[in-house]
């Protein structure tokens, strides 16, 4: 017994070293040489603090600022997932109703893009339609006191288009938007919440 015991912890001792140390160091110090800024997140920083990532939907509750997404998980990371409703379930109907009340009386607009009141998936996208962002235009123009030119010209400029160019749909990162409209708008606000 002894004699098999030997090579099975050798083996594992081995695999373990391989496996659980080298390989995973080897794979984030060739994606941290290649990719940093991608490796450690795509981190967001304003006046050299971080404030989001590039990836990760966050909540924004202020009118001057372009929203999200609603998220089933309140932007918690630790929480990612839909509410996996159908889309004849009862409660989501409702939900996605109440949304789309909000959304009109928010907005002005009769148009509701489907993005301003359904749920990603995962909770956390960090993207929004173009024409989700584009609605919102009124309402961030006027609690900022800006023509409504000036803010669709920033998030026209920050449209992002298919990955590839065939790749999914265009999209507007919300968090580097409403980073920009602070900068073309309204440079002395605090970072966006």
């Amino acid at each position: 017994m002894p004699s098999l015991l030997r090579p099975a912890l050798a083996s594992v001792g081995l695999f373990t070293l391989l496996l659980g140390l080298a390989y995973p160091l080897a794979i984030t110090g060739a994606a941290q040489a290649a990719f940093p800024a991608r490796a450690d997140g795509s981190l967001v920083t304003r006046d050299g603090r971080v404030i989001g990532s590039a990836l990760v939907g966050q909540a924004f509750t202020s009118a001057r600022y372009l929203q999200g997404r609603p998220s089933v998980v309140g932007y918690d990371a630790a929480g990612s997932g839909a509410s996996n409703l159908g889309p004849l379930n009862a409660e989501l109907i409702a939900e996605t109703s109440d949304r789309a009340a909000a959304w009109r009386a928010a907005t002005g607009s009769a148009e509701v893009p489907g993005d301003a009141v359904t749920a990603s998936a995962s909770g956390l996208d960090p993207h929004i339609s173009p024409a989700n962002a584009l609605a919102q235009a009124r309402r961030i123009a006027a609690a900022r006191g800006a023509d409504i030119e000036q803010v669709r010209a920033v998030i026209a400029d920050h449209v992002e288009g298919r990955t590839f160019g065939v790749l999914g749909q265009p999209r507007v990162n919300v968090l580097r938007t409403n980073l920009a409209l602070d900068a073309a708008i309204a440079p002395e606000q605090p970072a966006p919440q």
